[in-house]
């Protein structure tokens, strides 16, 4: 009888702290940001966010130079969360209401070393570093906080629509040659893992994505 009752008293322990092992992720009812793993931008929401046993959709290597002629690469982002998006110096209209927009999130975390922007020139060709840099004095952009890209153009493309998914027409294969397009701004987080995309003409959008950079941020 005291043997069986000792097995009792050894299993309710073990379950005991098993169910002490089972701890919330979040707490309930509160918000917590999605994963993006395809082109067509369904969100994603996980439990537990494990990487050996769940693939999380990551961005890869990469360089290019930026509009003050330095390297570029995942490394100045590594532990970072970034904004991206996609624009050329000579878009007469879009891009301009683009980057005036990305420039307020630019103001919202101006001394906040956490968050920085990566902006990808789609005409690499004809958008060198001084053009790029001419566009970025016009435009208010801080080089220590904002970096306005070129580069080999099959790289941004290639990077653009299979790492960022950022275009328009997605549903076909396309080449370096078809032109991209998007006003599609994405949040990516300190694991290089997208976490919100926008519109970067929407005045409403861009408020979201500065709430949502700053509730990334309280992730642990």
């Amino acid at each position: 009888m005291r043997v069986l009752q000792f097995i009792l008293s050894v299993l309710l322990l073990v379950l005991s702290l098993a169910s002490c092992k089972q701890t919330a992720v979040k707490q309930p009812g509160a918000r917590v940001l999605p994963f993006y793993q395809t082109p067509d931008f369904t969100p994603q929401w996980f439990e537990e966010v494990d990487t050996t046993k769940i693939k999380i959709h990551t961005i890869p290597a990469f360089a290019f130079v930026n509009q003050e002629g330095k390297r570029v690469t995942e490394e100045n982002f590594h532990g970072k969360i970034y904004i991206v998006n996609f624009f050329f110096t000579s878009c007469p209209g879009i891009c301009k209401r683009l980057t005036a927009q990305l420039s307020l999130v630019q103001t919202a975390f101006a001394l906040d070393t956490n968050v920085l922007l990566l902006s990808h020139s789609v005409t690499p060709e004809t958008d060198s570093v001084p053009k790029l840099q001419l566009y970025a004095k016009a435009n208010g952009v801080n080089p220590d906080k904002w970096s306005m890209v070129t580069g080999n153009r099959a790289a941004i493309y290639q990077l653009a629509r299979e790492s960022y998914f950022a275009d328009e027409d997605m549903g076909e294969k396309k080449s370096a040659a078809d032109f991209l397009h998007t006003e599609n701004v994405l949040l990516i987080d300190t694991h290089k893992r997208i976490r919100g995309v926008y519109k970067g003409t929407s005045v409403k959008e861009m408020n979201e994505l500065i709430a949502d950079i700053k509730l990334l941020e309280t992730e642990k």
